[in-house]
């Protein structure tokens, strides 16, 4: 069984695009309660996906530590 939680990222400001540290996260669309169906997304061999509801598209970048974003605002922590 996996320890580690998944990281969950959103897109309250807008942006077209937004880096991350991982190619294994939840899209949540924008902060609640804007948000839209968290969505799980898995980039495989790929570098780059777009979010099926926000049309946000996420950059792996391996400068980025697991579950970070550039910006970082984008990282989603639930209360």
């Amino acid at each position: 069984m996996a320890h580690a939680t998944v990281p969950h990222f959103h897109n309250t400001d807008g942006l077209r695009q937004i880096e991350v540290g991982s190619k294994e996260f939840m899209c949540v669309g924008a902060l609640p309660p804007f948000d839209h169906p968290h969505v799980y997304l898995d980039m495989g061999k790929d570098t780059e996906i777009v979010c099926p509801y926000c049309s946000t598209l996420y950059v792996f970048s391996n400068k980025l530590p697991a579950g970070a974003s550039s910006p970082l605002s984008a990282v989603y922590e639930a209360a």
